[in-house]
């Protein structure tokens, strides 16, 4: 363990105690860091979407300045590693397997998209391998490639030979036959068919690697910004290198961004740990913004066709969904549960639904493997289902405030068990849309839009009524343990990538101990230290790594109660626990926390839980998701004249239930409804019917900007969570399960006026002036 894997104390003065290291140029990110005898890697990357691969001649590279060495799938696969593949492995509806596609190190014979690296070559300096890779000379046998699941659907040369019809998942959900009842009696059905565009996670800090070798111990290392390393250690030891866990360590310090996509273990990774292993040096490897975009997992991508069924009164009866979804050349670890689960489990939101159907298919396409994005498959579901019931309230004439009052469930029916097999338990959907309303301003709505008009804009609303599932993996561990000196230190696995760690867990444990929050350090980021657990995924440290650390606290206290006891010879009833002191009620008698933690190392006559004295590991395990909701209103105008859309108001109403931390709370909102925002207004990734990258920097990829946004106005419903000890919910995705389809509805609204019934993202204003102009 290094002084880094120790995060800073907690500042109980500051809103955060993460900023001032991060602000002040203190933080410690991968590329920060050099090994002595330090190598650098760069990659060849395949300037074709599918083609074989040919004869590699290194020779010329080889005797370049510096270069230490060159590898190629040829060498990977003589050294017996493994692909990396998903992490969980899904059926068909059908029964049989989902097919296989995991993702090499190197490629030996075929590349699958434009960016996969196909040879890596080692020297001194970076300029030095990117000269030699300039030296390499590839043969390449170019086949024919699919880039979109549309086009994967017209197959010509199959991606994969295990999927023939390039679908890796066929997979369904539901009661398809209590759907089609509905719909044959419906006296109201609506359709719709949505693109989602694939986008780009553009995290501020690029993907880095160190990879180490220590002949002696036969043992890796790796540095790398990761959102969880006992996962790349699982994925790297079981399946590429083949060998025991304790033979690789993994290390993460600070991470500039993750939202899902720093999750996988990539190959890049894997490559520069073997390039360590056969040399006997450091390698290093940072990415290039350029290769950032070519290969870090992309998100969402795919074609989500709709249908809902209404009774007379607009009562909703059955809901169909069908997701084609673009996954990528490869599985990505996660790939198989966010286009499934993620989805299906979202699709009954907060609405009274009866009968449901999903079906999605995933289909390999000859682009960068898709990952979990924020929101991971849950942002579909809602999107699909909020488009469709303004439709719905065109097609009925009932307005679509109303229509979503008659059916979101009541408080009275919580728990509620929804057809999607989730049970909620906790919850006022429709006050949250009152005060969403409110807040919005929603009456006063038509004299904004009359004035707008007689400057020549075009004005809409758009609200987004959601609940959505957090959690993920339902069990996790933490380790905390107590110092002689009365601090405690708390491990996790969970890692942090800018929810504010350091500042919610440290608090927790001070607040559940009765100590200063200065006194907690925080550990993560090292598989040495960390305990078992998962990545920081699905909105699931504070629900399931803080209640551990709750739990933790609390057996300690009990432990400490026991040790007391026999420390000041009373018996353990008569003994409490206040602000870090043991002592006997009714009198003075007491000992510190500190103290009681310090003895019970040295005592031989306590229980066999008490191996490591106070020291516990604390595992919980929920017995459910949680369900964080709300409601966002957004309002923009549209210039006639440029298409520009400009959002002139933006109102969420969150229930994240118990709220830890305010502005670390409001923090993740904003930064959800900036990305949700971003995919409406611009952000896609395009490639070309060749495969070549269209938008592979920053010129070309449209990232929203400050200027793109209203000030913000943020308030919340609490209902605290009932199925874990702090009460809390997963808060890191609502913003953009909320931001989408409230910003796609207002765009709706305001064209509806020029009678405009389909659109679809991305609203940049060349696609919106189209749309004016009859051109789209």
């Amino acid at each position: 363990m290094t002084e880094h894997s120790i995060r800073f104390a907690s500042d109980p003065r500051a809103l955060r105690s993460e900023d001032q290291p991060l602000l002040t140029g203190r933080a410690l990110f991968t590329d920060d860091l050099s090994l002595p005898g330090q190598l650098y890697a760069v990659f060849a990357r395949s300037p074709h979407a599918h083609a074989r691969i040919g004869e590699i001649d290194v020779t010329r590279a080889l005797k370049m300045p510096g270069v230490a060495a060159v590898f190629t799938g040829k060498d990977v696969a003589e050294a017996d590693l493994g692909p990396i593949p998903m992490a969980m492995r899904f059926k068909n509806s059908d029964g049989t397997p989902m097919a296989l596609a995991p993702l090499p190190v190197l490629p030996r014979d075929r590349v699958r998209y434009v960016g996969e690296a196909f040879a890596m070559v080692v020297a001194e300096t970076v300029a030095l391998a990117q000269d030699a890779v300039e030296q390499l000379v590839a043969e390449f046998d170019e086949l024919p490639a699919a880039t979109t699941a549309r086009a994967a659907q017209e197959v010509i040369e199959p991606i994969w030979r295990e999927a023939p019809d390039n679908i890796a998942l066929d997979w369904e959900d539901g009661d398809a036959e209590a759907v089609d009842n509905a719909f044959s009696t419906a006296a109201h059905v609506v359709t719709i068919r949505l693109e989602d565009t694939r986008v780009a996670p553009s995290a501020m800090e690029p993907r880095a690697a160190i990879g180490e070798w220590d002949p002696e111990q036969q043992r890796f290392t790796l540095t790398a910004g990761t959102q969880g390393v006992a996962l790349v250690r699982k994925m790297f030891a079981e399946h590429v290198f083949n060998v025991p866990l304790d033979r690789i360590r993994v290390r993460t310090y600070d991470v500039g961004g993750g939202f899902g996509m720093k999750v996988q273990p990539y190959a890049e990774y894997a490559a520069v740990m073997f390039a360590a292993r056969c040399l006997g040096r450091p390698v290093k490897w940072t990415a290039t913004r350029v290769e950032s975009f070519l290969t870090d997992t992309h998100g969402r991508d795919g074609v989500l066709d709709g249908a809902l069924a209404l009774d007379a009164q607009g009562r909703f009866l059955a809901l169909r969904m069908h997701n084609t979804a673009g996954i990528g050349a490869y599985v990505s670890t996660f790939a198989s549960v966010f286009s499934t689960n993620n989805t299906k489990n979202c699709l009954a939101n907060v609405y009274t639904t009866p009968a449901l159907h999903f079906r999605v298919q995933a289909m390999l396409t000859n682009a960068a493997p898709v990952g979990p994005y924020r929101g991971a498959g849950r942002p579909e579901a809602i999107y699909l289902v909020e488009r469709l019931i303004d439709k719905a309230a065109r097609a009925t004439g009932i307005d679509r405030i109303e229509l979503r009052r008659r059916n979101m469930i009541s408080p009275t029916a919580i728990p509620y068990s929804a057809p999607n097999g989730q049970k909620y338990d906790s919850g006022d959907f429709e006050a949250v849309m009152d005060k969403a309303l409110d807040l919005a301003d929603w009456k006063g709505f038509a004299k904004r839009h009359s004035a707008s008009r007689k400057e020549g804009k075009l004005r809409g609303i758009g609200l987004c009524s959601f609940l959505e599932v957090a959690g993920g993996i339902l069990d996790e561990s933490v380790d905390l343990r107590i110092e002689p000196d009365g601090t405690a230190a708390l491990r996790l696995g969970v890692q942090s990538i800018g929810q504010g760690h350091l500042t919610t867990f440290t608090r927790i444990v001070a607040d559940a101990l009765g100590i200063a929050a200065e006194s907690v350090r925080l550990i993560e980021g090292d598989s040495d230290e960390a305990p078992k657990g998962w990545p920081t995924v699905a909105s699931r440290s504070a629900m399931m790594a803080g209640s551990a650390t709750f739990r933790a606290c609390e057996e300690i206290i009990e432990k400490g109660r026991l040790v007391a006891g026999s420390l000041l010879e009373a018996a353990t009833a008569d003994i409490t626990y206040e602000a870090g002191v043991f002592s006997i009620v009714g009198t003075d008698r007491r000992v510190s926390l500190g103290e009681v933690a310090g003895r019970a190392r040295e005592m031989t006559n306590l229980p066999e839980h008490f191996t490591n004295g106070l020291d516990t590991v604390a595992e919980f395990v929920s017995s459910g998701m949680s369900f964080p909701n709300g409601c966002h209103v957004c309002e923009v105008e549209i210039d006639r004249e440029t298409g520009e859309v400009k959002v002139v108001g933006y109102v969420a109403v969150d229930d994240v239930g118990v709220i830890l931390n305010e502005p670390i709370v409001e923090g993740q909102i904003h930064g959800g409804i900036a990305q949700g925002l971003g995919q409406v207004l611009g952000e896609q990734v395009i490639y070309d019917d060749n495969g070549q990258l269209q938008t592979a920097s920053f010129m070309d990829y449209r990232m929203p900007r400050a200027m793109d946004f209203p000030q913000l106005r943020l308030t919340h419903h609490v209902a605290p969570c009932a199925t874990n000890p702090l009460g809390v919910k997963g808060a890191g995705e609502s913003g953009v399960a909320g931001a989408i389809p409230a910003a796609m509805n207002a765009i709706h609204d305001a064209l509806s006026h020029e009678g405009i019934e389909d659109f679809d993202m991305p609203a940049t204003p060349a696609r919106v002036w189209k749309a004016l102009n009859g051109r789209l």
